[in-house]
């Protein structure tokens, strides 16, 4: 039991899971779970040529799915940042900013997500030509 708690240790000081639960983990997740999903499809293209088509039309509705989504998120972040500042009242310059590097987070994982998904669906077309 010891040992499984200290495998886990290791990830949670991982900076990229930092960086997911910073972006807000509700977008930031299901951005994560959504390109293992594209993942999966866009291997089972590459594999299977008959379902091609249907997945070039799936993985682009998702991709287009992930990039909205995570600006959703990025808008959702700044009301509430806004509403914040708005109660604080004062607030410094460094503050400011650190709210913002966490409100980009969120779409920059959705762009990054929809280019991987975009160059998937580009290599998929030529390969049915």
């Amino acid at each position: 039991m010891l040992l499984a708690l200290q495998s886990i240790k290791p990830l949670m000081g991982n900076p990229f899971f930092l960086r997911l639960n910073e972006g807000g983990p509700l977008f930031m997740y299901t951005t994560l779970i959504l390109l293992i999903v594209i993942i999966a499809l866009l291997i089972r293209g590459f594999v299977k040529p008959a379902t091609r088509d249907k997945t070039i039309t799936l993985v682009s509705s998702i991709s287009l799915f992930v990039l909205v989504w995570g600006f959703l998120g990025q808008m959702l972040g700044l009301i509430g940042a806004f509403d914040a500042i708005e109660a604080a009242g004062d607030i410094s310059p460094a503050v400011l900013a650190g709210g913002l590097k966490i409100a980009i987070l969120s779409p920059l994982f959705g762009m990054f997500v929809f280019l991987i998904a975009r160059i998937g669906i580009i290599i998929l077309n030529i390969l049915k030509k």
